[in-house]
């Protein structure tokens, strides 16, 4: 088995390594001067199993590209079997026709990846369940529940704990988390009356003196959260947390959540955290590189992945 990694999330990568006990192999990934990816595998891996580890996140265009480039690089030394390993799958977002003439951007980005020739995929979280069909080789969705759970039993007195959901397309997710810590559970309904009015949050749910958790997979402005946390408290919570897994936090994200009525932000490392994340003292990340190096290492010894979740 090889370990290759991108330029994306280096630290996740050398986790996961560290966790199986492999050095990443040598690789060089840079670029020419006008941009273009360069990618040179300086070991030998004929007939390997290799796991190319690489999240699409910001730059997303850049990353994928990286991806796509050294799985390119891999099929032409002739690896055995390509692994794609994908903590933060960019482009999920896009995964139907909101309006007329619009792409479903996470089909193309599925079928590039494929084209390059990768045999099967792993990643964490998907944006929506039905992105596992856009591919047409074996694709793994981790969930990092089980890493937040074991946060969420430590941090929080669970008799107390709420899960909520900060809209009603995340109910699926949110109650899984519920079930886990046996807490009740509560959702966001925002809605706009007429064009150009405020949003209205009703909250669904009893969450009088309790202490809430806010669940879901992206974050990246941090305004539905933000509004979210608000309605939460004037209905009565004691204290609002989000756990989420992919931190996106694009723009002036960090700023708006360490100034909103959110407690904590807890995200994982899926994406590499930023300078700003680091220093926030509202923020805080726990690593999924364990659930990742488990999940490569039952891949490798072609055993069950999904028994990981039972």
């Amino acid at each position: 088995m090889k370990l290759v990694a991108g330029n994306a999330n280096r630290p996740l990568a050398e986790a996961i390594a560290a966790y199986l006990q492999l050095p990443l192999t040598k690789c060089v990934v840079r670029r020419f001067a006008d941009m273009e990816v360069f990618v040179e595998i300086q070991e030998n891996v004929r007939g390997e199993d290799v796991f190319v580890i690489q999240s699409t996140s910001f730059p997303a265009n850049d990353n994928l590209m990286e991806l796509l480039i050294l799985i390119d690089a891999l099929r032409r030394a002739s690896a055995h079997r390509i692994t794609a390993v994908i903590p933060y799958f960019g482009y999920a977002r896009q995964d139907r026709k909101p309006g007329p003439r619009t792409p479903i951007s996470a089909k193309l980005v599925a079928n590039m990846i494929t084209r390059a020739g990768a045999d099967r995929v792993l990643t964490v979280d998907l944006h929506a369940g039905q992105i596992q069909g856009f591919f047409d080789i074996p694709t793994d969705n981790l969930f990092a529940s089980p890493v937040m759970v074991r946060d969420i039993v430590e941090q929080f007195d669970i008799s107390k704990v709420t899960v909520v959901s900060p809209d009603v397309g995340g109910v699926v997710r949110a109650r899984g988390l519920a079930k886990r810590i046996n807490a009740p559970l509560a959702i966001v309904d925002k809605r706009r009356d007429r064009p150009g009015e405020s949003e209205v949050m009703n909250i669904i749910g009893d969450v009088e003196g309790r202490t809430c958790i806010l669940f879901d997979d992206i974050v990246d402005s941090g305004g539905t959260l933000c509004n979210a946390a608000e309605a939460l408290m004037e209905r009565g919570a004691t204290e609002v947390s989000a756990y989420i897994t992919h931190g996106v936090l694009s723009g002036g994200a960090v700023a708006r959540i360490g100034a909103s009525a959110l407690k904590q932000l807890v995200i994982t490392d899926s994406i590499q955290a930023t300078e700003a994340v680091r220093v926030s003292r509202t923020m805080r990340v726990i690593t999924i590189a364990p659930l990742l190096g488990e999940a490569v290492a039952r891949t490798a010894r072609e055993e069950s992945v999904s028994s990981l979740f039972d």
